[in-house]
């Protein structure tokens, strides 16, 4: 049995039922798990180790709902920096048909270390595209060396631009092989129990690149094995034409009828979902990965996740692929969420009253998303999003992912002493202190412990300027 004591700490939120927020509190950890939560005075004063908290607000881990860790290679790209989605995509398909195995595991790690060190935990990976050999197993190692939770999402791609999709066909795969490599993978690496470290979800890409049976199939893999189900779905305007041209339906319609919603489902994006979609999501328990930063980037627009909040659609946050964001900062993720539904909020018309006069109203904040609303999306709800009700918050028995934030950085000064959970989102995002997953501190004092930052961002740099040069 190992101990850790996170003691004293100026304030936790614990994201709990009742919304606790807890000032010179302390955390007590037994091998994974929360085993005290509470005043200082009241828990243990000792533990294998012990950190000083006196100075940090404390929240529950992270956690991402859709990433391309892979693409981290493909920062900044100049060809496609200007690209919307479409266009994005055709740019980088050929650069990514040089991808590697080595690539793989080291831009997974270069991905998962830019996460851990922004306080997330917990991370899905969208990896849909498998030239040279490369496979799943890359990514799922890499996970397991770095220290991260990890759900690793088998995407697939089937249908070329010789069949009508969007990709050259020489990044397709056969589907009976997509199949046949999803169930290896599940059998191998999927966890159920309480604190799996490791879990697979089926995940053909998206309506414009895989087919109605691969769509079908998949769904009834998923369910046969227990597992989740994630794609693409309703991303821009050029995504609900091609929908409408291709199936003759809106993509929840699509999805419909594929049997791609339910409690087990979760999409990425849905910027343009409509109202039946987001009632039949909301009806059906499906949840939504939204990217505010990867939906800015590529010009997509602003996701209705106020809409879809109320109506009782599960909704997490994702950080989406290194080269359409371009980063992996799950805090400053969640403060753009609050932001943009901010934005969106202030591009509706003004109402108008009984006598036909416009009302301005004489509100003292916007009501879109608080920064309380906003932090609650990047831990609890999205670990509700995958399906986990063993992390997300600080409670006993939860396991212990949680992240630190030294109120005494810069940017939260003058804000921390006035509300220090709010600074987290209205401050400038600053990186955590201290990260731990499942009881093992994987950050401390802002620095990696499981793997040497320097030699990953080299090696990564290297592999970078080789790909494009492919």
């Amino acid at each position: 049995m190992t101990t850790l004591l996170i003691h004293n700490a100026h304030t936790i939120a614990t994201l709990n039922d009742a919304g606790d927020e807890l000032q010179n509190a302390s955390i007590w950890v037994k091998d994974n798990l929360i085993e005290a939560i509470g005043p200082a005075a009241d828990l243990p004063q000792t533990a294998d180790r012990v950190i000083d908290a006196r100075h940090h607000v404390v929240i529950p881990g992270m956690v991402n709902t859709h990433h391309h860790m892979s693409q981290s290679l493909t920062r900044a790209i100049p060809a496609v920096q200007n690209a919307e989605l479409f266009g994005w995509l055709r740019g980088l398909y050929p650069i990514w048909a040089g991808l590697q195995p080595e690539m793989i595991y080291t831009s997974t790690q270069t991905a998962m270390a830019e996460l851990l060190l922004s306080g997330c935990t917990s991370s899905s990976d969208h990896l849909y595209i498998y030239p040279n050999g490369v496979r799943l197993d890359d990514s799922i190692e890499a996970a397991r060396e770095i220290g991260m939770r990890f759900v690793a999402s088998r995407g697939s791609m089937s249908v070329g631009q010789s069949k009508g999709g969007l990709p050259p066909d020489h990044v397709v795969e056969n589907e009976d092989a997509i199949l046949k490599d999803t169930q290896r993978l599940i059998e191998r690496y999927h966890s159920a129990e309480h604190g799996a470290m490791t879990q697979v979800a089926v995940a053909p890409c998206s309506p414009f690149s895989v087919s109605r049976d691969l769509m079908k199939l998949s769904a009834q893999m998923a369910r046969h094995y227990g597992v989740r189900l994630h794609t693409h779905l309703a991303e821009n305007d050029h995504d609900i034409a091609y929908t409408q041209e291709k199936f003759n339906c809106t993509p929840t319609q699509y999805a419909q009828d594929l049997g791609w919603l339910g409690h087990d489902v979760w999409h990425a994006h849905c910027v343009k979902l409509d109202d039946e979609g987001i009632s039949l999501f909301a009806a059906t328990r499906t949840g939504v990965a939204h990217c505010p930063c990867s939906n800015m980037r590529l010009a997509s627009g602003i996701a209705p996740i106020r809409k879809m909040i109320d109506a009782g659609v599960p909704l997490g946050l994702g950080v989406d692929g290194s080269a359409s964001n371009d980063a992996a900062h799950m805090l400053n993720e969640a403060r753009q969420a609050m932001l943009l539904a901010r934005l969106r909020k202030s591009l509706q018309a003004p109402s108008v009253n009984a006598q036909g006069h416009t009302e301005f109203g004489c509100d003292t904040a916007p009501t879109e998303m608080t920064a309380r609303d906003a932090l609650r999306l990047a831990t609890r709800a999205g670990a509700e999003v995958l399906g986990r009700h063993d992390i997300g918050q600080l409670s006993l028995g939860f396991c212990a992912d949680i992240a630190m934030f030294d109120l005494r950085n810069l940017s939260f000064a003058g804000g921390a002493v006035h509300d220090a959970i709010g600074s987290l989102m209205l401050c400038a995002s600053a990186p955590a202190a201290y990260t731990v997953v499942n009881g093992r501190v994987v950050v401390s004092q802002g620095q990696l412990t499981t793997v040497d930052a320097g030699p990953l961002i080299e090696r990564h740099n290297h592999m970078a300027k080789r790909l494009a040069l492919l």
